[in-house]
């Protein structure tokens, strides 16, 4: 069965969209069958990658029960749009709501070795859904004065659905994206993440810098990251966990 990654932040304008798509190409660049799924309304993730907005089924018709996993999948990708808004509130009523999207990647093609979700930009019932679904999340943010309560927020999720519903869910780390280290602002910013998320080993060694441009510079890094794994007699699990 596929390994599935859930990419989430407390809020938008971190990142998070590109981050996915960088290790679909990425990881599918290694050889590896990766399927994205869109999770959020706002459809951005589809957007990258080309699929139409008026493509069908999408993943609110999966997680509506009318259509299967594998024929929603368009071109590698589970594609959402505004009616995955809907679906949210019709899951909100549902008993077992919380696992909806993992009984449904559970049918996805044995094709697949890798499944990466865009979670919404907040911590509803979707991102839940997504988490109860992942075996790891991977938490994005941003240098700014807020990132760090959104970090703490989004881990506190992370921890509620592991003791809750998905005990062997693992929590990768934070990937601090938009960092302009040229402000004070954005380097005291950084200094808490490290602070915070220090104990447990979270904040990745990499930060994605706001005056890079993102969707390369995150590609050369797990790429690189991918061929240490690959070249390493102990592949580590992190792609970007390097010196």
């Amino acid at each position: 069965m596929a390994e599935t990654i859930a990419v989430l932040s407390q809020k938008g304008g971190t990142g998070k969209t590109t981050t996915v798509r960088t290790l679909a190409d990425a990881f599918r660049r290694s050889g590896l069958r990766t399927l994205a799924v869109d999770l959020d309304p706002q459809g951005n993730l589809s957007d990258y990658f080309d699929i139409p907005p008026d493509a069908e089924p999408t993943i609110a018709d999966v997680l509506a029960g009318r259509a299967q996993t594998a024929e929603a999948i368009h071109e590698d990708l589970i594609p959402a749009n505004l009616t995955l808004a809907e679906a949210e509130l019709m899951l909100g009523g549902k008993m077992g709501r919380e696992l909806t999207l993992r009984r449904a990647l559970a049918k996805t093609p044995d094709e697949y070795e890798l499944i990466l979700i865009d979670c919404p930009p907040s911590l509803g019932l979707l991102t839940v859904n997504a988490l109860v679904a992942a075996d790891h999340a991977l938490v994005t943010a941003e240098a700014q004065y807020f990132a760090l309560q959104g970090v703490e927020q989004a881990m506190e999720v992370v921890e509620l659905a592991r003791d809750g519903l998905n005990p062997d869910l693992a929590l990768l780390g934070v990937l601090l994206n938009l960092a302009d280290m040229r402000t004070v602002h954005s380097r005291e910013a950084l200094s808490s993440l490290k602070g915070a998320a220090a104990r447990r080993d979270l904040l990745f060694k990499e930060q994605i810098k706001a005056e890079q441009k993102k969707p390369q510079v995150l590609q050369k890094k797990f790429e690189e990251g991918l061929k240490k794994a690959k070249d390493s007699p102990d592949p580590p699990l992190n792609p970007m966990d390097m010196d």
